[in-house]
């Protein structure tokens, strides 16, 4: 027990029992009854009573007439969750619940006044912010003090309240089930059926009793419940029957299951059972059944074949057109180990694969597969596409497996033949400019490895600009063709022969000496004579320009520049013959170094300005972030832009540097307005090829958001195609891969433009696509530039990536990428790239609405 001596301001503290009312009253005219002979002097319990009613769960409280606390007991304390302790400075209102608190202190002045004693429940908030239930009896002594006495009525309290959820939940159990339940005798007539039910017939208590059910059942289905009984009233079975019944609103669907209650002995005493209304997985059904014959009738009209596996009856079928496909008669019946045989030797283990997770619940409901087969009657090669379904039931088995199957030889054949268009010059059946880098990147890489030499050429057929313009397009292909064969010939097995590109051709050679390239190519410069048109022979002499690996370029891309160099100085001075690149051919460099010395200044001079412009929510209208582009200012403060410095951006020293001072420089802007609350979106910045070269940049670029504390989440980092065609494309990989774990976007920049942009898709962590702003142009229905866009966006959302708009000019343009599901967009129609000063008042001004006017 603890006592109180120091005085204290009126004061109230009360406890909560799980005792019942009983046990208080009695308690309490054991205190009236301990307190009556007082005559006004203040009465003390003793330490042992206080501490027995503590045992029985029991507060107990006393205050003076003053309201100060003189004594409470160990239970009370932990009633309210406080220690032993000066209890003096404990008020009334302490404890109280904060609804209560004003009526508990109103109701004990109010009976103070007249000593009456009255009882109140109340909620007690403990210390830790608990609460607990009680009823308290404050009855006053002759000298004005108080004595509390507290039930703890919590556990009481969170029973009730279960009970009444309990019911409740019963209740609603009951309400809300599907069934209906019924009580039959021996004879099968009903003794009781539930409530809901007689309120879904219209039916009275009592009037639905017997055999007056009978007499809503469908007259079709009667003998069928008839038999069922019969049935079950001689095995005790349970039984389920399905049947339609007149429910007032015309005939519905219902299934009755029922069960029997034995005897001891085991003889049949009654049925009890519940009734379901199936009426729509009926109407279901039914649907299910037309939906598949129509299905069937348009698989046949289109001439798609159908292999149906129904895996409860262990059942095959195929149709009439699988059968032909296969090249099996009619009369066949199905068999897979038939069907197997059929099959391309190469493709077997594919199917096998398939059909083995299909039956585990391996797969997801829908699969497809691309198969070879041959066919049974003439064994032609056939191409066939599988598109299946799985059908399960409720529980998870697979029930039913339906597979359509498409002859699809001739889209195969020219999905291949559009695969060799997309790598090879359609003219002269040479590889393409994208296949020639790809090879070279592999030749250059092996040469390195075997440390061998490598001999690049390109070829300029001399005069076919003057023949094409003069006689015609028809004389210009022949003599485009005529070289190219020329060149094959010359250069048979020894190297990869390649058209870059209008009258120019490439060809690279490895393990090739400078004396030896030129006795080899001699004969295809030089006209043999063999090209005519329309009775004339045409000139068709041709100039030369190598290079070599490494002397004069480590990369694919050196390389073609360098023999790029030594072509031209041939064309200026020894036409129709081989020029090897020479260091004093360097002339057209001078311009590209003077870049490169600019480029360090800014560097050096801290130069370098990130301007923004707003990357826009098409279809919403606001900015959802900006693109960073390269700005520098020069000595006189005039803002340049980034084509004066190109050449740096392919430099291996420089392109990394600029890079670093362009992202410090935006990470510094996008932490500013992180901390004045701009809802700025993400930032993109482009990363040269040259950057990727550079083993530390993912450290770098994480460097730099970390150190200005900005999420990655809001950077996006966008790389051109170029990136995934240089040398290293797997070490780029990795990078990309490391930036997109760590939550940066990935923008795959000038979509379309590239080569094998679809791949890249595949290889590489992409997450938005860039349309190039040249596909942008003229987008009226029907135009080329209307197709690639509709085909990039439909692609990018079957790849569940983002695609954004360059260069959107024009509202029209706006609006037809808009309608077309284009989601982001760029351009001067919704603003030009500006500093950050005037990002921050832009989006300071007016949020991140935009305003559609350049600038």
């Amino acid at each position: 027990m603890t006592f109180v001596r120091q005085a204290a301001p009126p004061c109230e503290s009360q406890a909560a029992s799980a005792l019942d009312a009983l046990h208080l009253a009695g308690l309490q005219r054991e205190f009236q009854a301990a307190t009556s002979n007082l005559n006004g002097v203040s009465w003390v319990a003793s330490a042992e009573f206080m501490e027995t009613l503590s045992k029985s769960q029991v507060g107990v409280i006393h205050r003076s007439s003053k309201g100060t606390v003189l004594a409470v007991n160990a239970f009370y304390q932990e009633l309210i969750g406080r220690e032993d302790e000066d209890f003096a400075h404990i008020n009334i209102q302490d404890h109280a619940h904060p609804e209560e608190a004003e009526n508990i202190l109103h109701r004990y002045r109010e009976n103070a006044v007249t000593r009456q004693s009255y009882q109140m429940n109340r909620r007690y908030v403990r210390s830790d912010g608990t609460e607990r239930w009680g009823t308290v009896h404050v009855s006053f002594l002759q000298d004005g003090s108080s004595i509390g006495i507290v039930l703890d009525e919590t556990i009481r309290r969170q029973a009730e309240a279960d009970l009444r959820e309990s019911e409740e939940h019963y209740r609603n159990t009951v309400e809300l089930s599907p069934q209906y339940a019924w009580t039959t005798g021996l004879d099968g007539k009903m003794s009781a059926i539930s409530s809901r039910w007689l309120e879904k017939v219209g039916a009275k208590p009592g009037t639905y009793l017997g055999d007056v059910w009978r007499s809503t059942v469908h007259p079709d289905n009667l003998p069928d419940i008839r038999e069922a009984w019969a049935r079950a009233q001689i095995d005790g079975q349970p039984i389920d029957v399905e049947y339609r019944a007149n429910v007032g609103e015309g005939y519905r669907w219902f299934r009755s299951r029922g069960a029997p209650r034995l005897d001891e002995q085991g003889n049949i005493v009654r049925w009890y059972g519940a009734v379901e209304d199936i009426d729509d997985r009926k109407r279901a059904e039914q649907a299910l059944r037309e939906s598949e014959e129509r299905f069937r009738l348009a698989a046949q009209a289109a001439g798609i074949g159908i292999w149906d596996f129904d895996t409860v009856q262990n059942r095959w079928e195929w149709s009439a057109e699988f059968k032909q496909m296969l090249g099996l008669p009619n009369e066949v019946q199905p068999d897979l180990r038939l069907a197997m045989t059929l099959i391309v030797a190469e493709d077997r283990p594919a199917l096998s694969h398939l059909i083995r997770t299909v039956e585990a619940n391996a797969s997801d409901h829908r699969f497809e597969a691309f198969l070879r087969i041959h066919r049974a009657d003439d064994d032609a090669i056939r191409c066939l596409q599988i598109n299946g379904w799985r059908i399960q039931e409720t529980h998870g088995r697979v029930q039913r497996v339906l597979v359509t199957l498409s002859d699809v030889t001739e889209q195969h054949n020219s999905s291949a033949r559009m695969h060799w268009m997309a790598s090879h010059d359609a003219l002269t059946g040479l590889p393409n400019r994208g296949s020639l880098n790809e090879a070279l990147e592999a030749a250059i890489a092996q040469a390195r490895e075997k440390n061998e030499n490598l001999a690049l050429v390109m070829f300029d057929i001399d005069g076919f600009k003057e023949a094409n313009d003069t006689i015609g397009h028809d004389a210009g292909d022949l003599l485009l063709c005529g070289f190219a064969k020329r060149l094959e010939r010359c250069i048979g097995d020894r190297g990869f022969v390649a058209r870059f590109g209008g009258d120019e051709f490439a060809a690279f050679l490895p393990r090739c000496r400078a004396d030896e390239l030129v006795a080899l190519l001699s004969p295809a410069l030089q006209d043999d004579g063999g090209v005519y048109h329309d009775g004339i022979g045409l000139d068709c002499n041709a100039t030369a320009g190598a290079a070599f690996f490494p002397d004069h370029g480590d990369t694919g891309e050196d390389l073609l520049k360098t023999a790029d160099v030594a072509l031209y100085a041939g064309k200026a001075s020894h036409r129709g013959m081989l020029t090897v690149f020479r260091p004093d051919m360097r002339a057209s460099i001078q311009h590209r170094a003077a870049m490169l010395a600019t480029a360090r200044r800014v560097i050096n001079e801290a130069r370098v300005r990130p301007f923004y412009q707003p990357k826009v929510s098409l279809a919403g209208g606001h900015v959802a972030g900006f693109e960073a582009l390269l700005r520098w200012q020069d000595a006189d403060g005039a803002i340049r832009g980034p084509d004066s410095l190109s050449a740096a951006f392919e430099d291996l020293s420089l392109a990394p540097v600029l890079g670093e001072r362009m992202l410090e420089a935006i990470c510094r802007d996008m932490a500013h307005w992180l901390n004045q609350g701009l809802p700025f979106g993400r930032v993109a910045i482009n990363l040269s090829p040259a950057e990727f070269r550079r083993e530390d940049l993912f450290d770098r670029v994480m460097s730099q958001l970390h150190r200005h504390r900005v999420p990655p989440s809001l950077l996006e980092l966008e790389v051109t195609e170029t990136v995934f065609l240089g040398r290293g494309a797997e070490t780029v990989a990795d990078v990309l891969r490391k930036f997109h774990d760590e939550g940066l976007s990935l923008a795959l920049d000038d979509f379309g433009t590239g080569y094998a942009s679809l791949t890249h898709l595949q290889a590489f962590p992409v997450d938005v696509i860039k349309i190039d702003r040249s596909f942008v142009t003229d987008l009226s229905h029907g135009s080329t530039n209307a197709a690639i866009v509709d085909a990039i966006i439909g692609l990018a959302g079957r790849l569940g990536m983002d695609v954004i708009a360059e260069g959107i000019e024009t509202q029209s343009e706006a609006d037809y990428l808009i309608e077309h599901g284009c989601g982001f967009g760029q351009g001067y129609l919704f603003g030009a790239a500006v500093a950050g000063e005037a990002v921050e008042r832009r989006l300071m001004q007016a949020g991140t609405a935009i305003i559609r006017a350049a600038g």
